[in-house]
C-alpha cells in the first residue's frame, strides 16, 4: 500500500485566499485561515500556503496569516513566497510553520536552499517549481508566481535543488494549474523517477480519481490541490474515500 498525502494549497494575497488559472485571473475566495481549519478537520495530511505576490512585490505578509492558523493547526504547514535569507526562514518557522517553500530566491541564489537546510535541516525546505511545456517531455522553469521565463530545464533544476538539500520537491505545473484536466503526469514521472526526495504534485486536480493517477503512474508521494476543495466541487473526505478505496495509505481521520 503506498503512502501518500492529501495536501490543500491555499494561494494568496494580501489578506485573500485567491485562486487562478494558469496562475493568472486571480479570483477572491474568502478568509484563508477559514479555508485552512475547513481543510485541517476535513482530514489533510498537511497545508501549503503560497504568498503569490510576494517575491514580485517584495512582501512579507503572511506571517500573521501562519500564527493564527498554528494556534487552531496541528498538522504540517509549509509557506512560501518571498523568502530570501536565512532570517526569513526564520521568521516564518518561528510564526509556526513547519516547512518553508523557495522558488524565485533559490533561482537567483541557487546556494540558497543549502544554506537554510544547513541551518535548519532538509525536512525544513522544499523547493518549490513552477514548470512550463516547452516540447515533447521538456519543460522550463518559471519564477514571480509563472511571469519569468529562467530558462532552466524543470528535471535538471530539480535535480539541482535535490543536491543543494531540498528535502521535498513541490512541482506546479502551469499549463494545468486551475484547468480541472488533471495533473501533468509526465512531468511529475520525470522528477519522480530521477529523484530520491518526495515528490508533490501541484496543478490541475480535477477529480479525486487524479490522486489515484498521479501516484500509481507519476510517483507522486504527496498531491497539493485548491480549485477542486475551493469551490466545494469535492470535500475532503470525498478525496480521503477514493484514496483508501484504491489501496492508498492517508493518515487516520481525526
Amino acid at each position: 500500500m503506498k503512502n501518500i498525502r492529501i495536501i490543500p494549497r491555499l494561494d494568496i494575497k494580501g489578506p485573500n485566499l485567491i485562486k487562478g488559472i494558469n496562475l493568472e485571473g486571480l479570483r477572491v475566495i474568502g478568509s484563508p485561515n477559514e479555508f485552512a481549519l475547513k481543510y485541517y478537520k476535513g482530514g489533510a495530511d498537511e497545508l501549503i500556503f503560497m504568498d503569490i505576490v510576494a517575491s514580485l512585490y517584495g512582501r512579507k505578509s503572511l506571517l500573521d496569516i501562519i500564527e493564527l492558523a498554528s494556534r487552531n493547526i496541528f498538522i504540517p504547514m509549509t509557506v512560501g513566497g518571498g523568502i530570501r535569507s536565512i532570517n526569513d526562514a526564520k521568521l516564518i518557522l518561528r510564526s509556526g510553520a513547519d516547512k518553508v517553500a523557495i522558488n524565485t530566491a533559490a533561482v537567483l541564489n541557487p546556494r540558497l536552499i543549502y544554506q537554510i537546510a544547513n541551518v535548519f535541516g532538509s525536512s525544513s525546505v522544499i523547493s518549490s517549481i513552477e514548470a512550463k511545456q516547452t516540447g515533447n517531455d521538456r519543460w522550463e522553469v518559471y519564477t514571480n508566481n509563472g511571469r519569468e521565463r529562467t530558462g532552466l530545464d524543470v528535471i535538471e533544476w530539480a535535480k539541482t535543488c535535490e543536491s543543494n538539500g531540498a528535502g521535498e520537491i513541490l512541482i506546479t505545473s502551469i499549463d494545468r494549474e486551475g484547468t480541472r484536466k488533471g495533473f501533468d503526469i509526465r512531468l511529475v514521472s520525470a522528477i519522480s523517477s530521477v529523484l530520491t526526495v518526495p515528490v508533490i504534485a501541484s496543478g490541475g486536480m480535477g477529480s479525486p480519481l487524479d490522486v489515484l493517477s498521479v501516484t500509481t503512474q507519476g510517483g507522486a508521494d504527496g498531491v497539493s490541490m485548491a480549485d477542486i476543495l475551493h469551490y466545494g466541487r469535492f470535500n475532503m473526505t470525498d478525496i480521503r474515500a477514493v484514496a483508501l478505496e484504491h489501496k492508498l495509505c492517508v493518515r487516520a481521520h481525526e
